[in-house]
């Protein structure tokens, strides 16, 4: 005779590890063991879940909402339209009487774009749907249409800020690494003299406005610099509260500023395990060296990365032919030309974003129509939910459900004149107390959380 022993197990135990691999995929499970029935969606409840995702999506694109709004077109192939028209000309002929002029025709140019499909999904397993089905529903699709949002958010700000017509600072510059911050003076923050240079490239261009102002789409670490101006005006102060902007904060200069922690930052590379900047090691003086000893520890990773990459060596650029690893003040970088005349730790950053590795901000200044986007609704962006069982023979056991979201979106420049992209530095970056005035972070990854529109 054997006796049974019962073994008692506590089932939290294993809580916390919902991330384990299922069939290539990642479940959330629960090990709770209090089980309800009901784990069907009505069509009633399908539609208020997919209403909730495209709510929860519409307040983070904050970049979609100022553009031209264009459906998606069913049985059309991959390709949508977008339409603008040519200005008619003057008519300074005078008329000649009782003769009716030639009529004139409308030129419309059209621009067609290529429509893609983006999406992410959850897995939940069977005891999580049926302890706890709409609070976990409620909460997946909470967290899916944060990510539709913002990476459909991203998506158009890609596009935008790849437009030609750029201003650095207040136009003193002619490119980006040029620009500068944490100085005494001259730096090269957004000020109300840059966003009237951008107003004026807008005006001359014809660009309409957008509700009787330009608006632009802003970094809080740069409106911060602006916001300090006595002429600076809250939304109370100029329009009916009820129509104001997603993320408006205030006006200036005839811009509404629309203010997102998705602005682009234009970050420089990291030259040495995550570190944007180098320091040089040892002066190099007017006959130059194409050997930059570095303080630095660099790794045979690191060196490969370094080879063919653009930098500035205290101001100087050079091109790195390549680079020898080493610990911390025997590695060394080897540069296609000799660089001069440098005092020994100089920085060194990559050629990417400001002078010094600084973050460079995109301020995207817009008038009406200047870029058209694909609606949300209409086909857009829709909320997918497949139950328990559903999966077939990939399934058996009915163990596993999924929530997620499926968007089709385009993008596209319409006038190039009527956008302009300020890049400025802010009083707000990385770098080190000595340079940075405001904050600072001293590695790519500790300025994670500040920097959320870093580049793609």
């Amino acid at each position: 005779m054997f006796a049974l022993k019962l073994i008692a197990v506590k089932l939290d135990l294993f809580s916390g590890y919902g991330d384990i691999p299922i069939n290539n995929s990642y479940t959330n499970r629960t090990t709770d063991t209090v089980a309800t029935t009901g784990n069907g969606l009505s069509a009633a409840m399908k539609t208020y879940y997919s209403d909730y995702l495209i709510d929860l999506a519409e307040p983070l694109l904050v970049h979609d909402q100022f553009g031209q709004k264009h459906p998606i077109p069913k049985n059309r192939g991959k390709r949508i339209e977008f339409r603008k028209y040519d200005p008619l000309p003057k008519m300074l002929t005078p008329l000649t009487e009782g003769v009716t002029p030639d009529g004139q025709k409308l030129s419309l140019k059209v621009l067609a774009s290529q429509v893609y499909q983006y999406g992410g999904y959850v897995e939940l397993s069977d005891m999580l749907m049926l302890t706890a089905i709409d609070n976990q529903l409620v909460q997946a699709t909470k967290l899916l249409g944060s990510q539709a949002g913002r990476t459909l958010d991203t998506i158009t700000r890609e596009v935008l800020v790849g437009g030609t017509n750029v201003q650095y600072g207040e136009g003193t510059h002619e490119q980006r690494s040029e620009l500068v911050g944490g100085l005494t003076t001259g730096n090269d923050y957004l000020t109300v003299k840059a966003i009237q240079m951008a107003v004026r490239t807008l005006k001359r261009m014809n660009a309409p406005k957008i509700n009787g102002n330009y608006v632009a789409i802003v970094h809080p670490d740069v409106t911060f610099d602006l916001m300090r101006d006595p002429e600076w005006q809250a939304p109370h102060q100029y329009v009916d509260t009820e129509n104001i902007y997603s993320g408006e904060i205030g006006r200036i200069a005839g811009v509404r500023f629309v203010e997102t922690t998705e602005a682009k930052i234009f970050e420089p590379t990291p030259l040495s395990e995550g570190a944007r900047r180098l320091t040089l090691k040892t002066a190099l003086d007017s006959t130059g060296s194409t050997t930059i000893a570095v303080k630095e520890k660099l790794t045979s990773a690191d060196a490969t990365a370094l080879a063919g990459m653009d930098i500035f060596v205290g101001g100087k650029a050079a091109t790195v032919a390549s680079a020898t690893a080493g610990n911390a003040g025997s590695a060394y970088l080897t540069v296609s030309a000799a660089v001069k005349s440098v005092s020994a730790d100089a920085v060194i950053a990559a050629a990417d974003a400001g002078a010094g590795g600084r973050d460079v901000y995109a301020t995207l200044v817009l008038g009406d129509d200047a870029y058209g986007v694909t609606e949300l609704t209409g086909g857009g962006l829709e909320h997918i939910v497949k139950q328990l069982g559903s999966g077939g023979t990939t399934d058996p056991l009915d163990q596993r459900a999924t929530a997620g979201w499926k968007a089709t979106k385009a993008v596209e420049r319409l006038v190039e004149p009527y956008m302009v992209r300020i890049e400025t530095t802010s009083s707000y970056g990385v770098g080190t107390p000595a340079t940075f005035d405001d904050g600072w972070y001293e590695t790519s990854a500790d300025a994670e959380t500040h920097a959320q529109g870093r580049a793609s």
